[in-house]
């Protein structure tokens, strides 16, 4: 059995269209953090496919980008790519009004965030992890995270102006299994993210704006490689019910639903796309 073995993208996938043009007539835009690679370059492929022009922002593998960038182009989208450290939050301020001077100038405007960036790190018990891994995991996947959303809701909301919009916050199953004696940081990060992800919605959910929250399982991409364990997706196979690790198309089919306006009514979810485990 292989991936190969399971449809990678719905047949009815133009059927998630993007929101309407705002009043204005500009087209809607998704933002995209870690963008490049993994599950937010198969969402972006999908919501490019289902009607949405990208901007997407990656840590450090130009060519990735590039390449996603490309593709979106040669699909008939606006499309353009961004390096930014999210945990810098000078950085994230920087970029948001490059990408807004940018949407002004092709005639779009933000009407969606995916805030996929995101790091694990080698597998260790909390006796073993230094500070400065600490210091990153936070950095990256909560206040990361945290002032891109800042940023979107500054110009989603219709307190501010906006045409309103959907966030859509990745989390991991790792937020409620605890990953003990691998990971305990990084689930602790995505657990605090799915807080915020609650509090955000119901704050901002008056004024135009949904915000979920996607908990992915274990899912065949090359985070693992990053942790030091690159075949740890099948290993983990059979502790799956489905017997299996899911793919980044998955992951990216229910984020498009979130930004869609089939899902209007929808804020303030946690949901699990593990497999059942």
């Amino acid at each position: 059995m292989t991936q190969d073995t399971f449809a990678r993208w719905p047949d009815d996938a133009l059927t998630l269209r993007p929101p309407a043009p705002a009043a204005d007539g500009r087209q809607p835009l998704l933002l995209i953090t870690g963008g490049s690679r993994g599950i937010g370059a198969a969402t972006a492929r999908l919501a490019a496919a289902a009607g949405w022009h990208v901007a997407l922002t990656f840590a450090s593998d130009v060519a990735a980008a590039d390449a996603v960038v490309d593709e979106l182009r040669q699909g008939g989208r606006q499309a353009r790519a961004w390096r930014l450290d999210v945990a810098d939050e000078a950085q994230v301020l920087a970029v948001c009004a490059e990408v807004d001077a940018w949407a002004l100038a092709q005639g779009l405007a933000l009407r969606g965030l995916v805030n996929n960036a995101g790091v694990v790190d080698r597998a260790q018990r909390c006796d073993e992890m230094s500070g400065e891994r600490l210091r990153r995991m936070v950095g990256i996947n909560l206040l990361g995270a945290m002032y891109v959303a800042r940023e979107a809701v500054r110009r989603l909301s219709t307190r501010h102006g906006g045409a309103g919009g959907a966030i859509v916050n990745l989390s991991s199953v790792a937020a409620r299994l605890g990953a003990a004696g691998q990971y305990v940081d990084y689930a602790a990060t995505k657990a605090a993210l799915d807080i915020w992800t609650q509090g955000l919605a119901r704050e901002v959910a008056a004024e135009g704006v949904r915000v979920n929250s996607v908990r992915p399982g274990v899912i065949d991409t090359d985070i693992h490689a990053s942790g030091g364990q690159p075949d740890r997706a099948w290993q983990l196979a059979p502790q799956i019910p489905q017997q299996r690790p899911g793919t980044a198309e998955e992951i990216a089919q229910t984020i498009v639903w979130l930004l869609a306006p089939q899902s209007s009514y929808t804020t303030g979810a946690i949901v699990e796309v593990a497999g059942g485990r």
